[in-house]
C-alpha cells in the first residue's frame, strides 16, 4: 500500500476522476478539496469512493458544533473516509464532527483529521491573528486537543511531526506540502520531500501540483515513490494504515 494521497485539485469532476483512475494503483487514496467541493460538489466523493480507495474530504470544517456535525454527517454518507476539521474550533466542535461523520458512514471506517497549522502559515502569520506563539507550540496544543476529542489523526507540517508524536502518539499524521527534491514550493512555506517526511514520522503524504500539473502525472508520481524507496524509506504506511 502506498503512502501517497493525491490531491485532486481540479475545477471539474471529469478531470478529477480521469486522473484518479490513471493513478489508482500507485496511491493510498485521494484528497478532495474545496475546489471540487465548491464546484461539482460532494457527489464527486462518492464517485471516487466507488473506486475502492479511501477518500480524504479536505473540507476544513470550522463552524458551530451543530453545523459541523451536520456537514460531516453528509460527507460520511457520500463515502468520505476522512474529513478535515480545523482544530481551532475546539473540543466540542471536533467531537461533533466525529459523531456526525461516524453516523453518516454507518459502520464504514471514517475518522476526523484535525488541521493544526496550515503549511502556508509562518510565525508572523500566527502573530498577526493573535496567536503569539511558535508553530510548534500551536501544533502541540492542537494535537492534544484533537486526541482528547477522539479524532483519528492530524494534518500538520513536516517540521512539526515530532511535536505531534510527542504530544499525541496515538494519532495518525498526514502531511501536506510534499515536493520532489528541488521542486517549486508554490504557495506553500512548509514543504518537504517524501523521504524527509517519512523520516520524521509521517504516515500519509499529500501531494498535489507536482503530480497533477506535471506533463505526465503518472510518471511524476512514480518518481516520488521511487525517490522514497531509494532513500531507504518505506512506501508502505504499515499495518492498519490508512
Amino acid at each position: 500500500m502506498s503512502r501517497f494521497l493525491v490531491a485532486l485539485d481540479f475545477p471539474d469532476a471529469e478531470t478529477a476522476v480521469r486522473t484518479a483512475r490513471r493513478l489508482a494503483d500507485l496511491v493510498a487514496g485521494f484528497k478532495v478539496g474545496l475546489e471540487l467541493l465548491s464546484g461539482p460538489g460532494p457527489g464527486v466523493v462518492g464517485i471516487l469512493a466507488e473506486m475502492g480507495l479511501p477518500v480524504f474530504c479536505d473540507a476544513k470544517l470550522h463552524d458551530i458544533p451543530n453545523t459541523v456535525e451536520a456537514a460531516a454527517r453528509q460527507l460520511g454518507r457520500y463515502g468520505a473516509r476522512w474529513v478535515s476539521v480545523h482544530a481551532l474550533g475546539g473540543v466540542r466542535m471536533l467531537e461533533a464532527a466525529r459523531e456526525g461523520l461516524e453516523e453518516g458512514a454507518a459502520g464504514r471506517p471514517a475518522g476526523v483529521l484535525a488541521v493544526t497549522v496550515l503549511t502556508s502559515i509562518d510565525p508572523s502569520d500566527l502573530a498577526a491573528v493573535g496567536l503569539g506563539t511558535s508553530v510548534g507550540k500551536q501544533v502541540g496544543r492542537l494535537a492534544r486537543l484533537a486526541d482528547r476529542a477522539g479524532c483519528e489523526g492530524v494534518v500538520c507540517p513536516v517540521s512539526e511531526l515530532a511535536t505531534v508524536s510527542q504530544a499525541a502518539p496515538r494519532l495518525i499524521k498526514v502531511t501536506p506540502g510534499i515536493r520532489p527534491s528541488g521542486g517549486s514550493a508554490d504557495d506553500q512555506r512548509l514543504v518537504a520531500t517524501p523521504s524527509e517526511a517519512v523520516e520524521r514520522g509521517a504516515d500519509l503524504l499529500v501531494v498535489g501540483r507536482p503530480v497533477t500539473r506535471a506533463p505526465d502525472p503518472r510518471r511524476a508520481l512514480e518518481e516520488l515513490v521511487e525517490s522514497l524507496v531509494a532513500s531507504g524509506g518505506s512506501a508502505d504506511p504499515g499495518e492498519g494504515q490508512p
